[in-house]
């Protein structure tokens, strides 16, 4: 749910970021809207001006506005949050009207927006509108193009969108602190031209990584390859939203990473195509098909695909460990190791010591096993044909026929037609048994708990 808040009158200070025009209309600062929600909330579609169509941010929502005069006008508070990243954890992060990541900012080419920012952080902070085309002391780079904003005040910032495309915000008061905190957002600005890059759906999300150690709450901010969960959006598998989609729709999905690492995003069952990066369109000349895409450090992407085959198909970061949620890299490997005699001896000391690792990790897959306080288990999720093994940077692109425009309600598993499901069969030469397309009758749904090691990412 979102809700509105009042947090300064007319009576506030004003410290622009540069030089600011229209002081007078500026006065009177809006509500500032403000929202826990973690799932994805509904396109935010424009009340007056150019038509265009909005973005759903996974597991997120889009920032309201009011218009005064010919300005477009928002209020960021930068604050301290609380965020779930998956059932059974939660992160004290710093955020923005009360999520990490702040809300998506959305407007129009040409729109002259009016951004207030009052800062409820312990500290000083400022906003960088990454890769927008704007006055130098817009910019946001504390101590080099404004001052920095105190605790407990509010700055203005002005511009004109000079083009559309796919853009961040973030601080640039001590970035390593706060973005570490979480402390980032979306920015999309649409084309004037309703014809212009035109889809039927716009899915956006910001890549962003901590280091967590089970039990505690706070990322450890200093950290910079040693990290535990991988998010997209502060959200970790099975707490991503899944992308549902209508069958034939033209499909755009936005990503940011300020992560300190690239990720290979990969998307089954469809090729796409990079239409955007944070410097504006690709030409359709310079595109090529692709199942898999580079998302760099500090970087944006926009792909889009025709949703052409039905079904639940997976999309993640290619990077394995990405797709696990607190896991330390110092686990031994006892793949084909008989360790009856070390158990037994071990037992003595630990009753209740259980040997991991003799043939893989998967056959932990039905098992539940205690966790610590506020951590998730490395691997996790349950499909309709057993459990998927999957943590962090993982979800699922649903495309069904039949789902109406703008209808982002998650559908139930795909239900594959008869004669297209992989199927066992009885040995290499036997003829192949009539397959139903209907999953095999397993136990309850059941998430995957093991018990971690002590984090150890180095290099990743």
């Amino acid at each position: 749910m979102i809700s509105r808040r009042a947090v300064l009158g007319s009576a506030a200070v004003l410290a622009g970021a540069s030089a600011v025009s229209g002081r007078v209309q500026a006065a009177s600062i809006p509500e500032a809207a403000t929202s826990t929600a973690t799932t994805m909330q509904p396109p935010l579609f424009p009340s007056s001006g150019p038509d265009y169509q909005p973005v759903v941010t996974l597991n997120g929502w889009t920032l309201p506005w009011r218009m005064n005069g010919d300005w477009k006008e928002f209020h960021l508070v930068a604050e301290p949050v609380v965020r779930e990243f998956a059932p059974g954890m939660v992160a004290h992060l710093w955020g923005y009207n009360g999520q990490a990541p702040g809300p998506t900012i959305e407007a129009v080419e040409g729109d002259k927006v009016r951004i207030f920012v009052t800062n409820k952080l312990p500290e000083h902070t400022s906003v960088h509108w990454h890769g927008m085309l704007l006055p130098n002391g817009m910019d946001g780079v504390g101590g080099l193009t404004q001052p920095h904003i105190k605790p407990g005040k509010t700055f203005v910032y002005e511009f004109v969108l000079k083009k559309s495309g796919t853009f961040m915000y973030h601080p640039h008061s001590d970035e390593m602190v706060q973005m570490a905190m979480g402390m980032m957002g979306f920015f999309v600005v649409h084309p004037r031209d309703r014809k212009f890059m035109p889809v039927d759906r716009d899915f956006v999300f910001l890549a962003s990584a901590y280091a967590i150690e089970p039990g505690s709450y706070l990322p450890k901010v200093a950290e910079m390859t040693d990290f535990n969960m991988w998010t997209w959006n502060s959200r970790v598998f099975p707490g991503i939203d899944t992308l549902p989609v209508r069958l034939g729709d033209r499909v755009r999905v936005r990503m940011g990473n300020l992560t300190m690492t690239n990720h290979p995003m990969h998307i089954h069952g469809h090729e796409i195509f990079v239409t955007c990066t944070d410097g504006g369109w690709v030409p359709e000349t310079a595109r090529w098909p692709e199942v898999t895409i580079d998302l760099p450090v500090g970087s944006m992407r926009a792909f889009e695909f025709v949703a052409d085959a039905p079904g639940d198909w997976a999309f993640h970061c290619h990077k394995s460990h990405h797709t696990m949620n607190a896991m330390g890299h110092d686990i031994r490997n006892f793949v084909g190791v008989q360790k009856r005699d070390l158990v037994k001896s071990v037992r003595k000391l630990v009753p209740d010591y259980m040997p991991m690792g003799s043939a893989g990790m998967a056959d932990m897959g039905e098992m539940e096993m205690p966790l610590p306080d506020n951590t998730l288990p490395m691997m996790t999720g349950f499909g309709q044909f057993g459990p998927i093994e999957m943590g962090g940077m993982f979800t699922t692109v649903k495309i069904r026929e039949g789902l109406a425009a703008n209808d982002y309600t998650d559908p139930p598993p795909y239900k594959n037609p008869a004669g297209t499901v992989a199927y066992e069969v009885a040995s290499a030469t036997a003829p192949p048994a009539k397959q139903s397309a209907s999953p095999p009758k397993s136990k309850p749904a059941i998430e995957m708990k093991v018990i971690k090691p002590p984090m150890n990412h180095k290099g990743h």
